[in-house]
């Protein structure tokens, strides 16, 4: 099944798949229109590029990690088995719970280097970027925990099937959007 057509040709009108799609159009064009204000921005002649924090590079890994522990979780409930489940699901939040972390100490250590969100307009861009990220994962990670709940109360994993398969896809978009500001903040 892909997203919203049946095998047989019929929609699929689960309401939460709808939602989703909604809240990704709105992030996709949050943070495209974050990423064209970024690159007018810094075309000005007052922007300092921030030097890149060598602890993004692991906390993208992080990142990675969570979003291939989600699609283990998704493969795992395309089965009859529960067998590892639990392990993948848990493994992806806390992988996600340990970027944003890890983004966190970032923001620490950039501030005790000096580099203040209102020392020029490059840092500003960065904390912009880097928190509205972890918004949309702190929200996944609510979604998250709802799943997490309903597993560890007894619920199957087929029961969880949809709820892993949105956190699972949300988590996918999430990475390419940290892989692309990444990018634009590495190389700029």
């Amino acid at each position: 099944m892909m997203w919203g057509l049946e095998a047989n040709g019929s929609v699929d009108t689960w309401p939460e798949k709808g939602a989703q799609v909604v809240v990704v159009v709105v992030a996709s064009v949050v943070f495209s229109l974050f990423t064209v204000s970024y690159i007018i921005r810094m075309e000005l002649p007052d922007w300092a590029p921030l030097a890149e924090p060598a602890q993004l590079w692991f906390n993208t890994a992080l990142l990675v990690l969570s979003s291939v522990f989600f699609q283990w979780a998704r493969n795992i409930t395309k089965t009859d088995s529960n067998k590892n489940v639990m392990t993948a699901f848990v493994g992806a939040g806390l992988f996600a719970i340990l970027f944003i972390a890890g983004q966190y100490l970032t923001w620490e250590n950039l501030q005790a280097d000096g580099f203040y969100m209102t020392s020029n307009p490059a840092n500003a861009f960065y904390y912009l970027l880097t928190g509205v990220h972890a918004v949309h994962l702190l929200g996944g990670l609510w979604v998250w925990s709802i799943g997490l709940i309903r597993m560890i109360s007894g619920v199957e994993a087929k029961q969880l099937k949809l709820s892993i398969e949105l956190c699972s896809f949300y988590w996918h978009f999430l990475l390419i959007i940290w892989l692309i500001m990444f990018a634009l903040m590495a190389n700029t």
